[in-house]
């Protein structure tokens, strides 16, 4: 079983439906406990850096996160705003502390054409610096969705797996170790989306 947290920052039906469409078996859980019996861990979310570290602070996640994924090697995969968290800090509406699990820090987009709106909604190409995990099969480019006016900068760009040019380069997805995140909406992304997922459900089922 899948496990897509649910810490009230939205997006959770798309998530779901998306996961059902690739015939995994993935459920939304509102309850750390629940996420001791997942085989792998979806953080999704939508919304503003400080709401959701606090939400996933007085749920109760963030404890059984570090247990279960940092500590236990649980897969997880994040989503938006489930990316940004994982940056050591963010700066939306102040600066917050995140989950720190990937070295950086979150800011807000800055694009060098002036006439390119904020936030960021759409269409782009996501050029493909790892080709393999969550994007084996999709070639150099794929195309996905975006809703954003953040991005992570991180400490080193080794842990880019894609990036994507909005009037400048940033970084669209991440992956360390057992924990795999893009700022994309694959469950918006339909075709290429649903490949992605499904090659992470793969990564699940091999760990």
């Amino acid at each position: 079983m899948i496990g897509i947290i649910d810490y009230g920052m939205g997006n959770l039906r798309s998530v779901a439906n998306a996961f059902s469409a690739i015939g995994a078996d993935a459920r939304v859980v509102s309850t750390p406990a629940a996420l001791f019996e997942a085989q792998g861990i979806v953080l999704p979310g939508v919304g503003a850096f400080g709401d959701g570290m606090r939400n996933l602070h007085e749920r109760g996640f963030v404890e059984a996160l570090e247990h279960e994924v940092r500590r236990g090697g649980k897969p997880l995969l994040g989503l938006c705003l489930g990316l940004q968290l994982l940056a050591e800090r963010g700066s939306e509406y102040g600066d917050h502390r995140g989950l720190g699990w990937i070295s950086g820090r979150v800011d807000r987009l800055q694009p060098e054409n002036a006439s390119l709106r904020i936030p960021h909604i759409g269409w782009n190409d996501v050029r493909i610096v790892k080709p393999e995990g969550l994007y084996a099969g999709l070639g150099e480019v794929a195309t996905f969705y975006f809703v954003h006016s953040f991005a992570l900068r991180p400490s080193s760009r080794e842990v880019a797996t894609g990036v994507c040019d909005y009037g400048g380069e940033f970084v669209a997805s991440v992956a360390v170790d057992n924990i795999a995140a893009t700022q994309f909406h694959p469950e918006k992304s339909h075709k290429a989306g649903l490949a992605l997922l499904k090659n992470w459900c793969g990564m699940v089922d091999r760990s």
